[in-house]
């Protein structure tokens, strides 16, 4: 009798943090309205590809620019920009749905993973000891942590080569056009879960609405799409 073989398992899941894992794109909208309205500017959805799922010195750089702004206060509006951000995320940025369940479902099977995100170390950590405390991540990258950050696929090379691991053999979890460009470049297979942005389908780009929806299954499944 034919049987089919049991999908393999990724060699390592790759969590976006910011409207993937945990609900702060809406705090980092607000950062950047506020951050804006002080250099004059209205935040407005025309803005949002600039803003959504962008490095603090890409949306610095973008808000300097659309307020004729000098590029001498690049550092300063970065600085505002985290420094604002960090304060809203440390009072608590509550989980997305499904993801303490997914997460715990990973601890379960044995299958390592990390967090991989374009946020500053100060934000990554204070949400890794806020509503992710206790979670098991092998490690943590931030926009710190390496040259480039989202979109160039420097972050999930490098989360790759901490595991050892072959880039196709990794699942990255993502929700922004920035962040899947990113594990595209670097050789994942992408999970999609959108959150304020709609991301384009592509090759070896699974789609899902919420991470309620997602189980071993669904990320093995991505390792096989074409």
């Amino acid at each position: 009798m034919r049987t089919t073989a049991p999908a393999a398992l990724p060699s390592a899941v790759l969590f976006d943090m910011d409207g993937t894992l945990v609900d702060t794109e809406v705090l980092w909208w607000e950062t950047a309205r506020e951050v804006a309205a002080g250099l004059g500017h209205r935040l407005s959805d025309a803005d949002a590809p600039e803003v959504v799922g962008r490095a603090v010195a890409d949306t610095a750089a973008h808000l300097i620019g659309v307020t004729g702004g000098d590029a001498s206060a690049l550092p300063v509006t970065a600085a505002e920009l985290t420094d604002s951000f960090f304060r809203k995320v440390d009072a608590g940025a509550p989980l997305r749905p499904g993801a303490a369940a997914l997460l715990a479902s990973l601890e379960g099977a044995d299958v390592p993973f990390a967090l991989v995100s374009a946020s500053p170390r100060s934000v990554v950590d204070a949400v890794v000891a806020g509503s992710l405390a206790g979670v098991d991540f092998a490690f943590t990258l931030s926009a710190d942590d390496t040259v480039r950050t989202k979109p160039h696929p420097d972050p999930y090379r490098a989360a790759a080569e901490r595991f050892a691991a072959d880039p196709a053999a990794c699942v990255a979890v993502e929700d922004s056009p920035d962040g899947t460009a990113s594990a595209d470049a670097a050789g994942c297979a992408v999970l999609v879960v959108p959150s304020l942005l709609p991301v384009a389908p592509g090759r070896g780009r699974t789609f899902a609405r919420s991470l309620e929806e997602v189980d071993l299954g669904v990320l093995s499944d991505c390792l096989r799409r074409p």
